[in-house]
């Protein structure tokens, strides 16, 4: 295995969730008035760094990473699932 001490890597966050368009309905109640839950956060990008990694060789065939999006929302005031944080 080669050592490899220099890499260059590409990290982007999740993007947020879209939130959801709704509107309350209920037989009794005429105007109801919206209830979409809001979209959920995307992922993190959160660097860790420690002395007992000798080599960067894990980054030299995957040189972009990306964290994962946020769910939609949904009715009746749910917000959409997180992102996982990469």
């Amino acid at each position: 295995m080669r050592f490899i001490d220099e890499a260059t890597i590409f990290v982007k966050a999740g993007d947020g969730g879209q939130g959801c368009v709704s509107f309350r309905r209920e037989k009794y109640i005429p105007r109801g008035g919206p209830d979409g839950g809001d979209g959920g956060k995307g992922g993190d990008v959160i660097i860790l760094t420690t002395s007992r990694r000798r080599t960067l060789s894990q980054f030299r065939f995957k040189k972009s990473l990306k964290a994962k999006n946020g769910g939609y929302g949904q009715g009746s005031q749910k917000s959409g699932k997180k992102g996982e944080d990469l």
